[in-house]
């Protein structure tokens, strides 16, 4: 299996935790109320903290990634953004402290609906109180501090993950100095709601989810399964579906005669990544990131996207879209490199015509590497 067939596959857990100790006798509050007694993040980092602790870049994933984003000491696997961080990468090592930090209420080590709640000492589950895209850009804040970070050389983060970047320029203006947003967008389109809404419905129409109370060894896969296929059929572009499998058949011996049976080599892939995917992903994070990607709206920090847009104070912000993206289209990103322009911050603003969709950035490194490496380059200068 090639690289680009396995970039859905990511999903080790991360090396390193911390238990946030910055946090006031209420615990963590969530922006749509309820709160965390306590929350623990997991992370990975690659390079060495400067001694101002000037150099740290903060890496925000999008929904489904883990915080193994590049190899390491702790983890030589490869991770799901290997040619973008490494020394003398895009994202250099070599010159910058880099931490990818699991978002708070996902499912490979941060606190999340599969934790424990310690006032119940039972899984959190359906009771795990709403998430927002702000709740993990916090939570992300709080763990660089931790660190012994005060303040970021850049925020990056691409589809959910550049939704979280932005909202810490706006959160945390005078605590960021670059903003790197890849595929995201100032609040989500009609059909990237209605797309999200039905994987939600189709998750919670599995019996088995049991109104999101299900057991260990007892999660609705089904629903899971279908769900990640829908999911996967948006993140890519027409043309590469057409380019790649075309009408290919699977051979005759792999059939099973059984009506209306896996025929087709699109098919096959679209279950076996589903599969590969079920198995690491609790289907309430799930539920909850989905969500709070719809929820996200920066016109709520200010009354309009540019009142929203005008509370980030970076030197410089890089916007970057893809062609073939239908769920967060170039429209998207122009928009928000407008807005800021109009708002009084730097932005450089790059359209790249790859045919592999939404998840190009997972793909594309001959032509997303030099966009990324030349800015922070700059940013450094």
């Amino acid at each position: 299996m090639t690289y680009e067939e396995d970039v859905y596959c990511y999903t080790t857990k991360a090396t390193r935790q911390v238990k946030l100790t910055n946090l006031d006798k209420s615990g963590f509050p969530m922006r749509r109320g309820g709160r965390l007694a306590e929350v623990t993040l997991a992370y990975e980092s690659w390079g060495e903290l400067s001694p101002n602790a000037d150099n740290a870049i903060l890496i925000f994933t999008g929904l489904s990634p883990s915080a193994h984003a590049a190899s390491s000491e702790q983890d030589p696997s490869p991770g799901w953004w290997e040619f973008m961080i490494g020394p003398d990468k895009a994202i250099d090592t070599n010159r910058f402290f880099v931490v990818c930090v699991n978002s708070l209420g996902g499912c490979y080590g941060s606190t999340g609906p599969r934790s424990i709640n310690p006032e119940t000492v039972e899984p959190y589950g359906a009771d795990f109180p709403n998430l927002t895209v702000e709740d993990i850009t916090s939570a992300g804040q709080h763990l660089m501090h931790e660190l012994g970070v005060e303040r970021l050389h850049a925020a990056v983060g691409s589809s959910m993950g550049g939704m979280a970047s932005i909202a810490y320029g706006i959160l945390f203006p005078e605590q960021i100095e670059y903003l790197i947003s890849i595929s995201a967008a100032a609040q989500a389109l009609p059909l990237s709601i209605a797309l999200r809404s039905l994987q939600r419905e189709i998750i919670r129409s599995d019996p088995a989810w049991k109104n999101g109370r299900y057991k260990t060894g007892e999660e609705p896969f089904a629903g899971m399964v279908l769900a990640r296929k829908l999911g996967l059929v948006s993140y890519r572009a027409s043309d590469e579906w057409n380019s790649k499998f075309d009408r290919s058949k699977l051979p005759q011996e792999r059939l099973t005669g059984k009506p209306f049976e896996l025929e087709f080599e699109i098919e096959n892939y679209l279950e076996y990544n589903a599969q590969k995917f079920i198995h690491n992903f609790d289907a309430n994070c799930y539920l909850h990131l989905s969500r709070a990607m719809d929820w996200f709206d920066i016109a709520e920090h200010g009354g309009s996207v540019d009142a929203g847009l005008a509370k980030i104070k970076v030197r410089k912000a890089l916007i970057i879209g893809v062609t073939t993206d239908i769920l967060f289209p170039l429209r998207q990103q122009r928009e928000l490199a407008e807005s800021l322009k109009e708002t009084g911050t730097d932005v450089d603003h790059v359209e790249i015509d790859s045919p592999n969709g939404h998840d190009a950035f997972l793909i594309d490194d001959e032509h997303f590497s030099p966009v990324v490496g030349n800015f922070l380059k700059q940013s450094c200068s």
